[in-house]
């Protein structure tokens, strides 16, 4: 009998060291996969790790989100990853989504004291390149609140300057991947305007979209120079003053001859295909493009689902800028 008592004792201390083994493993998997939620010290972590694409927050905003986590607690965990050699000394993770969230965090145990505010909720994610890191912070925030085109022009070239993506026009092509090709294209635009105006514009975010368009444009003529000159000879108080400090440059460079000495589009356009006969076009996207004449000039008609009031614009600024050149 002591004999099937020590044997029955050995299958089950067996029995216990598998499932201790399996939950092990699964628990190591779990965190591999960034599945698992922890709770983390608020100075281990380096809210600035990566660069943020919000230029703006507002003191409303914090106060209501403040608010929130005081009454109800913190709904939905930050996203951190590990930073290389991190180590007791100093922040051992990134945040990688939840900004506010942390920042609200760290108001609330600034203002009260109180332990729980010391740490918050997190998910540890797997180490992630850093052109996914960007991406999935574009994602949080196109889904949470929709970020302004300079916005979105601004972490495309911050991003293609750390390294994350090959160029700016590779960063827009992946960050802004769902977005439509007109949306593109307007983000390119307000991103040669970080590239060339970044510096010394007070109030971007103020630009409504068709003035961005027509800076950008006058950007490409190359009207740099004198678009600083221009800012740097007023101090404006809001964006409607700093507009009407650059809006001379663009009527000039608008209403002006393009200078060949600038460069530009060069004027033998390579071949064409999708041509169905010598007056109509028809694209990839499903859009016909057909020319005609009338005693007054020539017609170009434009028929196609994808068509759409942005995308029109966008069309005719492109236009213009092709007979200037």
């Amino acid at each position: 009998d002591s004999a099937s008592h020590a044997q029955a004792d050995g299958t089950d201390i067996r029995a216990a060291r598998a499932r201790t083994e399996a939950d092990a493993a699964r628990l190591h998997a779990a965190q591999a996969q960034g599945l698992l939620m922890t709770e983390i010290p608020l100075e281990q972590i380096d809210a600035d790790a990566m660069i943020r694409d919000r230029l703006t927050m507002g003191e409303d905003e914090m106060l209501e989100l403040r608010h929130s986590i005081a009454a109800h607690g913190l709904r939905l965990p930050i996203e951190v990853f590990e930073l290389p050699g991190g180590d007791g000394a100093g922040p051992r993770y990134g945040l990688l989504s939840g900004y506010r969230r942390l920042l609200a965090t760290r108001g609330l145990l600034e203002l009260t004291q109180a332990d729980k505010y010391r740490t918050i909720r997190a998910i540890v994610r797997p180490q992630e390149d850093s052109g996914s890191a960007f991406v999935s912070m574009i994602e949080e925030n196109e889904v949470r609140e929709e970020l302004s085109h300079f916005e979105r022009g601004r972490i495309a070239v911050i991003a293609a300057n750390h390294g994350a993506f090959a160029n700016t026009e590779d960063a827009v092509a992946k960050l802004f991947a769902s977005g439509s090709k007109a949306k593109r294209s307007k983000i390119r635009s307000f991103a040669l305007i970080f590239e060339e105006l970044g510096d010394m514009l007070e109030f971007p975010e103020g630009l409504t979209e068709r003035r961005g368009l027509q800076l950008a444009t006058a950007l490409r003529q190359g009207a740099e120079g004198h678009l600083r000159t221009a800012l740097s000879e007023r101090t404006p108080n809001d964006a409607e003053e700093e507009w009407l400090a650059i809006e001379p440059v663009i009527r000039i460079e608008d209403g002006g001859v393009r200078d060949p000495s600038r460069g530009g589009r060069p004027k033998k356009l390579p071949p064409v295909t999708g041509w169905i006969d010598d007056r109509t076009l028809r694209t990839s996207s499903g859009v016909t493009i057909r020319r005609a004449q009338d005693s007054r000039g020539h017609v170009i008609r434009l028929e196609g689902e994808v068509l759409n009031g942005e995308l029109m614009d966008s069309l005719m600024l492109e236009i213009r800028a092709l007979l200037e050149r």
